[in-house]
């Protein structure tokens, strides 16, 4: 038997397994954000307000790569939710910086690498890999900036649609989406059989 399945919210799959026992255990989402929709002026204000208490938001490079493979390796099991947000660690290939692989950051005046955003670019279109804050750093809106950071550099750079998406749960990056502008438009949910730990209210 599966251990879990994940599906879109209004599956028609969902009502029979859940006519058999199976509970929701997790819910996640898409959310899409186009470039003729962008607040500039917003997202400017986002960056600046955060990471001038912080350091320097900036792009990464191929420099940066063991500060990616740290702040990466100590967050490794903090994003919420189930199968269908589970982070994998990144190995070298993936910490490090390409055309197709932008990633974003916010570094202390040390260096420290303290938010990372990760996108993968497409032609016009770029999806959100994955965002992280360092643990003593949440709370900060640091979050923002560099999906802000990211948004603004992009679009600058002829993207024209943003994707990204993760756990229902991670208030934090809810919030930072909608200041961002992306709406939401996808639903999704993990099921698991009846015996698993139901889905906490």
């Amino acid at each position: 038997m599966r251990d879990s399945a994940v599906m879109p919210a209004d599956d028609p799959r969902r009502a029979a397994l859940e006519a058999e026992g199976w509970r929701v255990t997790a819910r996640s989402f898409g959310a899409e954000l186009d470039a003729d929709r962008i607040d500039r002026a917003r997202l400017q204000e986002a960056l600046a307000g955060s990471v001038g208490r912080a350091g320097v938001a900036r792009e990464l490079t191929a420099d940066d790569v063991d500060a990616v493979l740290a702040l990466d390796a100590a967050t490794a099991r903090d994003y919420p939710g189930s199968v269908a947000t589970r982070q994998r660690p990144v190995d070298r290939d993936g910490a490090t910086p390409s055309a197709s692989r932008r990633m974003f950051g916010v570094l202390s005046a040390g260096g420290e690498l303290l938010a990372l955003t990760v996108v993968d670019v497409d032609g016009a279109a770029a999806e959100t890999d994955f965002t992280v804050v360092a643990r003593d750093r949440r709370r900060r809106g640091l979050g923002v900036a560099v999906k802000a950071l990211s948004v603004l550099t992009l679009v600058d750079d002829g993207v024209e649609r943003f994707r990204t998406g993760g756990s229902a749960d991670n208030t934090g990056i809810l919030r930072a989406n909608a200041l961002l502008g992306y709406v939401r438009d996808e639903e999704w949910v993990t099921l698991e059989p009846g015996d698993a730990r139901p889905e906490r209210g």
